[in-house]
């Protein structure tokens, strides 16, 4: 290892020029500063400049929320309670007689308050997005654009389409599966015009509340097994978007592009969908007829969830099964006896093997990847 001195002792005796050696500093100050390849890294912040400015959009859109639902307000304004009136008689009666102003009023107000956040959120997007490229601000305005789309039909449903909906629940699911597809068609718009990288995860999202939605209308929503039917549907619907984030991945396998984010991004959301169904088919979220066996299903999961996330070399799963796994070993110490040092024994197992995992994935990576078939690890990243 040469230092800094060594350097300029060969530039002033003549072994080296000076260009060389700068070039030579400018290389290793690179080599060191730069990410390692197994980080599973993606832009948020490029600097505090987007912190500042993420600040200002937050408040922004804030004080433009109120300033919409003060104008809904004042278009149809909600009616006040006379002081006059006294008694709770008379106070429900009069809730009775005025609900329906009352609820048209707080849907005009709520309906404009989400669009003004959403029209703003992409007037600030054509500078801060479209110009600037800043990365934290660009996806707190994404969310505050899909956001604001979505909340302004639901208030519209809430208010001026449920007395046409009135005990027809699948209606009401059909009407909420097309402001979820209305919402997705945005996100295509915002892709188009922004290319923000979480914005395809956003549609994706929005998707999955249309198909989701249909699928209760159809079976009913008061039907006995309609939360056994959702729990298949997010599992199948995750297992797509975890095919449909592979396909981002697979096009961009030495992670440099905005490919790779957008693939982040769906793996983030095709996780939860995945871990949850699964750990709730074990039984963990049912403490009562929670025992040892399941404890170790949990874990067999996890691990299987652990070689996967190897493999492609994203960690969202591994996060998003976390506190089921969490709350399996505390069950299970508990079960043993150690109830006062149950969650402090649990702990101390998953941070230690999170850290081994974090410290070793690269090795790890490259046994698990050798062990697969090469016509599916040409596609995968490098394990070097």
């Amino acid at each position: 290892m040469y230092s800094q001195q060594d350097l300029n002792s060969a530039v002033a005796a003549g072994a080296i020029s000076a260009e060389a050696a700068e070039a030579l500093r400018v290389h290793v100050v690179a080599q060191n500063d730069s990410v390692p390849a197994d980080a599973e890294h993606f832009r948020l912040i490029t600097g505090f400049n987007d912190v500042f400015v993420s600040i200002g959009v937050v408040i922004l859109l804030v004080a433009m929320a109120a300033i919409g639902q003060a104008i809904g307000g004042a278009i149809y304004p909600a009616p006040v309670y006379p002081d006059q009136i006294l008694g709770d008689d008379a106070y429900f009666q009069w809730l009775e007689q005025t609900s329906e102003v009352r609820r048209i009023s707080e849907a005009l107000a709520t309906a404009l308050a989400a669009l003004a956040v959403a029209g703003t959120a992409w007037l600030l997007a054509e500078f801060f997005t479209r110009k600037r490229r800043m990365a934290l601000p660009s996806i707190i305005l994404l969310l505050a654009f899909v956001g604001g789309v979505m909340v302004a039909q639901v208030a519209a449903i809430m208010g001026f389409m449920v007395p046409n909906v009135g005990s027809n629940d699948a209606l009401g699911a059909l009407l909420f599966g097309a402001a979820a597809l209305v919402t997705a068609g945005f996100a295509v718009l915002h892709w188009k015009r922004f290319q923000v990288p979480i914005t395809i995860a956003a549609g994706t999202a929005a998707l999955t509340g249309t198909v989701v939605a249909l699928i209760v209308a159809a079976i009913g929503p008061n039907s006995e097994n309609v939360g056994d039917v959702v729990l298949g549907i997010v599992f199948l619907v995750g297992l797509a978007i975890f095919a449909f984030a592979m396909r981002w991945d697979m096009s961009d396998p030495a992670r440099g592009t905005r490919r790779s984010d957008v693939a982040f991004w769906l793996h983030l959301l095709a996780a939860p969908m995945i871990a949850h169904p699964v750990f709730v088919l074990i039984g963990v979220t049912d403490g009562s007829t929670f025992g040892p066996g399941a404890a170790l299903a949990v874990l067999a999961v996890y691990v299987a969830f652990g070689l996967v996330a190897l493999a492609v070399d994203r960690r969202a799963l591994l996060v998003s099964a976390l506190a089921y796994v969490l709350i399996a070993l505390t069950l299970l110490f508990d079960r043993f006896g150690a109830v006062e040092l149950s969650f402090a024994l649990t702990a101390l197992v998953i941070g230690s093997a999170l850290l081994t995992l974090s410290a070793m994935w690269t090795p790890i990576r490259r046994a698990v990847v050798a062990a697969m078939p090469a016509t599916m690890t040409a596609r995968l990243p490098a394990t070097a």
